[in-house]
């Protein structure tokens, strides 16, 4: 008799369905972002976590369907733009974790390096403050301009008070920056555009930021969310060791594990 109800136990047990894992969905753009959370489902999915990745095209509407609760979490900005994003849109945001960081590089197709850049050469940078400021700042580090005092991180165009090769700055949207390279002498271009054009991180640019400062990216949450346990399981997810390798094999050195 208590083998028949062992049995019977077993087998109701067996029939029973496996618990539900929690879905979250996260907003990325193309390129390393969307490969990096691709590694991150597995092991997610072992700690009852199924990340559903959603791909943008720009930097602007991640924010905007986080905000609006369309998606749980988004994984493609650091901390000056989403600062700039919430003073400028009012968004109730929060940082959960550090990730990586690409190191911003400026392309051409028409020079080898940036010393044959030439005077009144066409430069495109990005049009929003963060991504351009990073631009303007790299190009202050070659000594190609100079920006006044106290710019921060976010530096614009009219601070520019020096500029002996009369470099000609024209702003574009950062995914069209990599398009814009027929067109112009040299491009500043984020790292997952880059990767997505077929440029190479690693070898392509004239110049290139240090892989250091406050442009580590983030794993972005509402702030409701912010305490809630999925937050906690994905962040480890994402900086666990079966990551990290990846992140070091796949991209070489053009994007850096920040944990």
């Amino acid at each position: 008799m208590k083998s028949r109800t062992f049995l019977l136990l077993a087998a109701l047990l067996a029939a029973s369905p496996a618990p539900a894992a929690e879905v979250v969905r996260i907003g990325v753009t193309p390129g390393p972002h969307a490969q990096i959370l691709e590694a991150v489902k597995p092991v997610a999915a072992t700690r009852g976590l199924e990340i559903r990745i959603i791909e943008f095209s720009d930097y602007v509407v991640p924010n905007q369907a986080l905000e609006a609760g369309e998606i749980e979490a988004n994984s493609f900005q650091n901390q000056p733009y989403l600062d700039n994003q919430k003073a400028d849109r009012g968004y109730r945001l929060e940082s959960a974790a550090s990730t990586v960081n690409f190191p911003l590089g400026v392309y051409s197709k028409k020079w080898e390096s940036w010393a044959e850049i030439p005077d009144r050469a066409t430069i495109a940078i990005q049009n929003d403050p963060t991504n351009g400021g990073r631009a303007l700042l790299l190009l202050q580090d070659r000594g190609a301009i100079k920006l006044r005092e106290g710019t921060g991180f976010k530096p614009t165009i009219p601070d520019i008070i020096s500029n002996p090769k009369k470099l000609r700055l024209i702003e574009l949207d950062a995914a069209q920056t990599p398009r814009s390279l027929e067109d112009v002498d040299a491009a500043s271009i984020n790292t997952n555009y880059a990767v997505s054009a077929g440029l190479d991180p690693t070898k392509d640019p004239i110049l290139k930021e240090d892989a250091k400062g406050p442009y580590v990216n983030l794993i972005v949450v509402r702030s409701v969310d912010k305490d809630k346990p999925w937050v906690k399981t994905l962040v480890e997810a994402y900086r666990s060791p079966e990551v990290k390798a990846f992140v070091l094999e796949k991209f070489k050195g053009s994007v850096l594990p920040a944990w």
